[in-house]
């Protein structure tokens, strides 16, 4: 069965930090360009950072640079987001998802991915 399974998140205060984890299962995620996106209630889909099949090219919304660090370890099936400094609108469900068609790169437009994961909530508040 092949899955994607996010973790880590939480609630945390401002200013605080989370590292959210996207697990594989099924399937090699070395295979794959990767990317986080979120969404938060009442707001569109936004792609937060991803990054290309060999970690080589990453890319990050202009929202979260500086702030969110990605990377992803193929021996362990498995991708990270590094997320420090929170402010309360990143609060969001954060989904991870995979692109097969991307080769040595990735882009944060969410009509590349095709395999998303189920979630894990981010609540940034005092």
């Amino acid at each position: 069965q092949l899955q994607l399974v996010e973790s880590g998140g939480g609630l945390v205060q401002p200013g605080g930090s989370l590292r959210l984890s996207c697990a594989a299962s099924g399937f090699t995620l070395d295979r794959y360009a990767i990317a986080w996106f979120r969404q938060a209630p009442g707001k569109e889909r936004e792609g937060v950072s991803c990054i290309s099949r060999s970690g080589g090219r990453t890319n990050y919304a202009d929202s979260v640079k500086g702030r969110f660090t990605i990377s992803r370890d193929n021996a362990k099936n498995t991708l990270y987001l590094q997320m420090n400094s929170l402010k309360p609108e990143d609060s969001a469900i954060y989904y991870c998802a995979t692109a097969p068609r991307l080769i040595g790169i990735c882009v944060l437009s969410d009509g590349e991915y095709d395999y998303w994961g189920q979630g894990t909530q981010v609540t940034v508040s005092s």
